[in-house]
């Protein structure tokens, strides 16, 4: 598979990964949102370490599963106590941050 179809295919995830975190209200959808744009990332990264054949992108890969494991882990206990006070998970319930 050429880079081209690759990073194409990276960059049409990414969009949707945007899309979807600027015009979704709900709380998971946009969480699945970013994990969306970090694959795509990933795949241009892989495509890229393909290209040159170093491993630097590959360590890169790998901190960004690291980032994404622990994104998921964080906003998944947020989404948790936020639909615990006000038993929705929709963002626009949420228009305050306080202690």
């Amino acid at each position: 598979m050429p880079l081209e179809h690759l990073l194409l295919f990276s960059f049409l995830l990414f969009s949707m990964g945007v899309a979807g975190v600027a015009l979704r209200k709900n709380l998971l959808v946009i969480l699945m949102s970013v994990e969306l744009m970090l694959n795509a990332v990933n795949l241009a990264f892989v495509g890229i370490a393909r290209l040159v054949g170093g491993h630097d992108a590959h360590v890169m890969v790998m901190m960004i599963y690291v980032v994404a494991a622990v994104e998921v882990a964080i906003g998944m206990a947020i989404v948790v106590n936020m639909y615990r006070q006000k038993d929705t998970i929709s963002v626009d319930s949420f228009d305050a941050l306080r202690g």
